[in-house]
């Protein structure tokens, strides 16, 4: 056998061999390619993001969160549903997006020459800037300029605020009192806390975190920058370029919708605080129009009716027609969700008396939540609690109190000291914890108001 005419089938069988090969990664790699036509195909689109006050959380058991919003309604104008996929970190949600672990990031991500050769920039391009927090009332008048900060005490967490400072006091020849603070269980909102209640001059932060928290505390100043701006955006794979195209161009089209414009104002300009007013009569021992829900209703529970009646004042002022910045509606503030699986009919949320009864069926199933805690003076906190934040971040923050060697069961001092760390990553991302960041100052007064209220009651009104 001639071995020339061998070695012409042999040729041609390492040829098709090759070839076949080729086309089956070809087609691999298109299988694995997930770009806006794959994702209307699956019918879902994968968001990744952080927990935090300004990104994504859940509240009284629902998602919330400004970028949450937005992903909700770019996913809605897709028609696709919206899957959230939370990591612990920019590196870690950044990897889980190289990996085909989500389709794309919806969250405020710098634009830096680290990241630009594997990620496609997309949607708002956002710029931040980093501000001093201060007060706007008192007796100082506010620092208008970089150069009033000489002599002044500035408290920063480690970091790019940190750097910024070091960086802007040797720009100014020195001069600025900086202050570390390295105690890893206080947070940059935390310090921000403290320049509203007046325990600390002042702090730095990134100006939209520093606005949210200005609809917490109205008294803050935020008005001084002190760095150039920094460029942020969403992001895609460079192997989407058409969901990067769809996300400038929704972003684009509906910065001024209603939807949009109403998440920007829950989350960065409306004020969080609820207004108070004093007892009605004290001479007649009225608290408010409702006491006669209360009463009627606080038996089914085995409440003092002015307990039931500290809730509701803390809740809504005894306002009937209060909605929160997050929805909740009526003299008892129930979640809409809530209302609807308490039994509230349609449009009735904001009757007074829909929304005792629905509080009460609410207040019932929380009970039995917390029926491993014997005491029930005990539990009456963890009830309390859980009305402000949802039931989950409470058994976030027993997890946390058992795991650091506190007692699980009683409130005060105890697991009431974790869930002020539900807003520090440290704590939100332990294994233990199954429902991220939360805003614990919240719920840490709030129980603490609703009992110094009622002790309040007791002394003025009789039972």
């Amino acid at each position: 056998m001639n071995v020339k005419t061998l070695s012409i089938p042999l040729f041609l069988i390492l040829f098709c061999c090759m070839l076949g090969c080729r086309n089956k990664h070809h087609n691999k790699m298109d299988e694995t390619a997930r770009d806006l036509p794959q994702i209307k195909d699956s019918g879902e689109l994968v968001v990744l993001t952080l927990y935090s006050s300004t990104s994504y959380f859940i509240y009284r058991g629902q998602e919330m969160g400004f970028q949450y919003e937005l992903s909700e309604q770019f996913a809605k104008s897709l028609g696709l549903k919206l899957r959230i996929e939370v990591a612990n970190n920019v590196d870690e949600m950044i990897q889980k997006l190289l990996a085909g672990e989500g389709d794309m990031i919806a969250y405020n991500l710098p634009i830096t020459k680290e990241w630009k050769d594997s990620l496609l920039y997309c949607g708002e391009d956002v710029i931040t800037h980093q501000v001093i927090v201060q007060q706007g009332r008192g007796k100082q008048k506010p620092l208008e300029d970089v150069t009033e900060l000489v002599g002044k005490d500035i408290y920063v967490k480690p970091g790019k605020y940190y750097d910024r400072l070091v960086n802007l006091n040797s720009e100014l020849g020195g001069g600025i009192q900086i202050h570390e603070v390295t105690n890893d269980s206080i947070t940059i909102e935390d310090l921000i806390t403290q320049v509203a209640q007046g325990k600390i001059p002042y702090t730095v932060a990134d100006n939209d975190l520093a606005k949210l928290n200005k609809t917490y505390y109205p008294n803050l100043n935020i008005d001084l920058s002190i760095s150039f701006d920094q460029r942020s955006s969403w992001a895609v794979r460079k192997d989407s370029p058409e969901l990067a195209a769809a996300a400038t161009q929704w972003h684009q089209e509906n910065m001024t919708s209603p939807a949009y414009t109403a998440s920007m104002k829950r989350y960065f300009e409306n004020s969080k605080m609820m207004p108070h007013s004093p007892i009605l009569s004290l001479k007649e021992g009225k608290i408010s129009h409702y006491d006669h829900l209360f009463k009627k209703y606080s038996k089914d529970i085995g409440w003092d009716w002015r307990m039931l009646a500290s809730l509701a004042y803390t809740e809504s002022n005894f306002d009937t027609t209060a909605v929160s910045w997050a929805g909740a509606k009526g003299l008892m503030q129930l979640m809409p969700a809530t209302a609807r699986a308490m039994g509230v009919p349609p449009g009735k949320e904001q009757n007074p008396e829909e929304s005792v009864k629905a509080a009460i069926k609410y207040i019932t199933a929380t009970d039995r939540s917390f029926s491993m805690i014997p005491d029930k003076q005990e539990r009456l906190n963890f009830i309390l609690a859980s009305y402000n934040a949802g039931l989950g971040h409470i058994y976030d923050a027993m997890a946390l109190a058992e795991k650091y060697g506190k007692n699980k069961l009683v409130w005060k001092d105890n697991v009431e000291n974790f869930i002020l760390l539900k807003s520090n990553q440290e704590y939100f991302n332990d294994p233990v914890c199954k429902n991220g960041y939360f805003r614990g100052i919240e719920t840490y007064n709030f129980v603490r108001d609703i009992m110094s209220r009622y002790e309040s009651y007791k002394k003025k009104i009789k039972a």
